[in-house]
């Protein structure tokens, strides 16, 4: 027979509402008390009734997570802070990817949704003319972008101030003395569109002037960055610094000026962007801008918490992170040997 938290009070000689709030990890209870219920849930080998704990909350716990990939560590460590935020609240995340196809995130966004699932925290790729988010609303699901700012969809959005990333990007390049700096550009989203606008504002402050072929399109993972920068290697002359969308496109890149028998920072410079974990351990340590990922996921969790307690709807939230220029090897210019 299954254990109830009838039992777990009976044995603990408490209230149910006790065992209950214990168990939810909220409420005004003693830490000891807290405790004693947790171990004895433990011993017993309590297994929470959700079904019908959903009846009674009319919350199922769940909150859906749609992101466009999830081998990339940008994302993956975004979906580690949520997991962390909302779990100790009770809640479980269902991650979902959509392999930036809109159609397909489409699909997703509206399984998790007849899913019951309390709210969604969502990487999109929609056009600004969906019609997605509006469903969404219309479904009463609380929902909060990251990453990616959708045009009209007047949802809470936490994410980075990407043209502040390429131009902070581009002028560290130019603090390092390169004069030919290329860009290996983003899919066609709004923020790969922003961070190339920063790295031509950045030129345009400092004076220079590059040709329309140092922008090469590399979308955004290493083999395609590889392909992208390989292309570049064919221009004349060489640029002397890249700026690249993200941190596997630069790990692409360094591989084929590495494969052209070049040397990266000495005869071009490499800067990525997302700082992702292991960015410092590769065989020439890769310098990014920082976008402070796990703020990212735990600010967004806190505001869909916040969404999904409240009784009335809530105005909605930007939250933007600065981003800073970590500085490693792969910028470091060092001067040529006679």
């Amino acid at each position: 027979m299954a254990v109830t938290m009838q039992d777990i009070a009976r044995d603990l000689k408490v209230s149910v509402v006790t065992v209950s709030k214990a168990l939810r990890h909220q409420g005004s209870i003693s830490v000891a008390t807290r405790n004693r219920v947790l171990q004895r849930a433990k011993e017993l080998n309590y297994q929470m009734n959700w079904v019908a704990r959903s009846l009674v909350t009319r919350r199922t716990y769940t909150i859906g997570l749609l992101l466009p990939d999830v081998r990339h560590p940008f994302f993956a460590e975004i979906a580690k802070a949520v997991a962390e935020t909302v779990r100790p609240r009770g809640y479980h995340v269902i991650i979902s990817y959509f392999e930036e196809d809109p159609e397909l995130e489409a699909n997703e966004a509206d399984s998790l949704v007849a899913r019951q699932v309390d709210g969604l925290i969502v990487a999109s790729s929609q056009p600004p003319e969906s019609d997605l988010f509006q469903r969404i609303r219309d479904r009463k699901v609380p929902f909060v972008l990251i990453d990616r700012p959708i045009t009209g969809s007047k949802a809470s959005y936490v994410g980075t101030d990407n043209e502040a990333i390429g131009r902070l990007a581009t002028e560290h390049l130019i603090a390092q003395g390169c004069q030919r700096i290329a860009h290996l550009r983003g899919p066609e989203i709004s923020i790969a569109t922003a961070r190339m606008n920063g790295y031509r504002r950045a030129l345009a402050k400092h004076k220079l002037s590059m040709p329309a072929e140092y922008i090469v399109e590399a979308r955004y993972d290493d083999d395609m960055g590889f392909r992208a920068m390989q292309r570049l290697l064919g221009r004349s002359p060489l640029p002397d610094g890249v700026f690249c969308y993200n941190d596997p496109v630069a790990i692409g890149a360094m591989k084929a000026i590495l494969g052209a028998g070049l040397q990266v920072g000495r005869d071009i410079a490499v800067i990525g962007a997302g700082n992702v974990h292991y960015s410092d351990l590769l065989a020439v340590p890769l310098t990014t801008v920082d976008q402070d990922t796990v703020r990212i996921g735990t600010q967004a969790s806190e505001i869909l918490m916040q969404q999904i307690s409240s009784k009335r709807a809530l105005r909605s939230k930007t939250v933007l992170v600065t981003p800073r220029v970590v500085i490693r090897k792969s910028t470091a210019r060092e001067p040529r040997r006679s």
